[in-house]
């Protein structure tokens, strides 16, 4: 009960919206909500999900335990915000890559490296151990990061594919089922390693850009590019 109350009081007190006094509305500040979300990222990097409370997130990002409910409904809701937080931004990274006007082979490369990268990294491994940790009590959060949200990795990487295919540069038939396959090639030898902790660190740069040049050239050997032939 005393829960609901402090959340009561926090949205009760919280500033009028911007069109009525100049200041954002309950739960629309968003230098609030990221000041959030970087306390509860230490904090959950330290303990883990189930070791973590809000009163320890509240402590870390400086904030009362009401303002911090006016923005997550609870633990869960805030794990899931840091996941999609940082699925964006490996995304958008990786967006960027196959936007810019490179080579098939190269595009393909520099995407796979940022994919790889991010997936491996400290806070998405243990971000994994966590979920896979609390599933039998919480699905739907472990679900999250296989999401089938409209902008994602695999959709991106679809795509692009696509659009390689209509131009005549790649032979695919199922451009989805290639988007898995080139994941599932670009993280052989890294991923699992990683995630059941046979590598106790993220693979160097070096490791990673090896694997995955390695991975797009027998990608586009399966799925080879078209080469123009001229007529005599």
């Amino acid at each position: 009960m005393t829960l609901d109350l402090e959340k009561m009081g926090a949205c009760a007190m919280e500033a009028p919206d911007l069109g009525s006094g100049g200041r954002h509305a309950a739960g629309e500040d968003p230098a609030k909500r990221e000041q959030i979300l970087a306390g509860a990222k230490r904090v959950f990097m330290q303990k883990g999900f189930d070791a973590t409370s809000m009163n320890e997130v509240t402590r870390e990002a400086g904030v009362s335990k009401g303002t911090i409910y006016v923005y997550f409904t609870n633990k869960e809701d805030l794990f899931a915000a840091l996941i999609s937080a940082e699925r964006d931004r490996i995304l958008k990274l990786g967006r960027s890559v196959l936007e810019e006007c490179r080579p098939l082979d190269e595009a393909l490369c520099e995407y796979g490296v940022a994919m790889v990268t991010g997936i491996t990294s400290e806070y998405t491994i243990r971000a994994m151990r966590s979920v896979i940790g609390v599933f039998d009590r919480m699905p739907k959060l472990a679900r999250t990061f296989f999401e089938a949200t409209p902008d994602n990795g695999l959709t991106v990487l679809q795509s692009y594919l696509d659009a390689q295919v209509k131009a005549g540069r790649l032979q695919i038939d199922d451009t989805e089922w290639a988007g898995h396959e080139f994941f599932a090639l670009c993280t052989a030898g890294l991923f699992k390693q990683r995630l059941f902790g046979k590598l106790d660190t993220p693979p160097t740069p070096d490791v990673i850009r090896d694997t995955v040049t390695k991975a797009v050239a027998a990608f586009l050997c399966i799925h080879p590019v078209r080469v123009e032939t001229q007529s005599g």
